[in-house]
């Protein structure tokens, strides 16, 4: 059983697509902006519900920050959190969703053993959980979250977007010693998506088939606009890094995040030297045919069903 907070774009659908197409039960899914607006983030999650029979509950979490910001990724994905070649997600009535918190906090307090999180956006959702019910935190026993990087980030140099659009929840989680394992910037860059896989999607030839190949391909697009010939593949590493945790090397490190520096606020200060008291597991490698086989195998079932 497993519970995924997420901030709904495209590569979010196709995680949570791995995780159902792997069997997993989802005990449910919270919310949090990110890749769009909270608003868009609900029309997407309720759109994406519909299109594709989703079953377990949704709430409704952050909407902003820990410190109040609300930061997007808008210049990159657009107004709504995903980029297309022209088709979009069938409209869909806005859901009434539940708040969060509660929800989490009562899956948590009903478990027999710990839980697991599959985290796919920034983590305010989990830090109010940690600040709100510390007497939950034994109860949580692995968190995988996409987010951070050894090396360089994506929405600025020196941050990844999830650890920059709200870096004090990361530093709650890391402060609490919550069992963090990390598929950051550097993992995902090992698995890449192509042209050819757009292709092979859209030749099932269905409305669902037509439907996920444009979008695969407009998430590819932010590659191609960019010169680089493939696309890595970020929340569904994560996914990945959670439904088959054999194709990934982690390795303990003690993980901080920067704070207060005007160029590197969200950087993830990654240590791996002996004798450190780690706080986190950093991926380090994948099995990247794998893993990518993984991805498409579900959005290749997601085609027929």
């Amino acid at each position: 059983m497993v519970w995924i907070d997420t901030d709904m774009g495209f590569d979010d659908i196709q995680a949570i697509l791995m995780v159902d197409h792997s069997r997993f039960d989802i005990a449910g899914v919270s919310l949090v902006f990110g890749n769009a607006p909270m608003a868009q983030v609900r029309r997407n999650a309720a759109r994406a519900k519909a299109c594709f029979g989703w079953n377990f509950p949704i709430f409704a979490g952050a909407h902003q920050s820990i410190l109040g910001t609300v930061e997007t990724p808008i210049h990159v994905l657009g107004p709504t959190g995903m980029p297309t070649r022209g088709r979009h997600l069938p409209e869909a009535p806005e859901l009434d969703l539940g708040p969060a918190l509660p929800a989490l906090a009562e899956w948590l307090e009903g478990l027999d053993e710990p839980g697991r999180i599959l985290a796919l956006g920034p983590l305010t959702n989990l830090a109010i959980l940690v600040l709100s019910r510390p007497d939950l935190i034994g109860k949580i026993g692995e968190i995988t979250w996409m987010g951070g990087g050894a090396t360089r980030g994506n929405h600025t140099p020196s941050a990844e977007f999830n650890a920059f659009a709200d870096p004090e929840a990361l530093a709650i989680l890391l402060a609490n010693n919550l069992p963090l394992r990390v598929a950051d910037l550097d993992l995902c860059r090992q698995v890449q998506v192509t042209p050819q896989d757009v292709e092979d999607l859209a030749a099932a030839d269905t409305e669902r088939a037509r439907l996920l190949s444009d979008l695969l391909g407009g998430f590819l697009d932010i590659a191609l606009s960019r010169g680089r010939p493939s696309m890595s593949l970020y929340d569904p590493t994560a996914a990945a890094a959670f439904i088959a945790p054999n194709a990934f090397e982690f390795k303990t490190a003690f993980v901080t995040v920067e704070l207060a520096g005007d160029q590197t606020r969200g950087r993830t200060v990654v240590d791996q030297r002996p004798g450190v008291e780690p706080n986190a597991h950093w991926g380090m490698r994948a099995d990247a045919e794998r893993v990518r086989a993984l991805a498409l195998e579900a959005l290749a079932e997601a085609c027929f069903e």
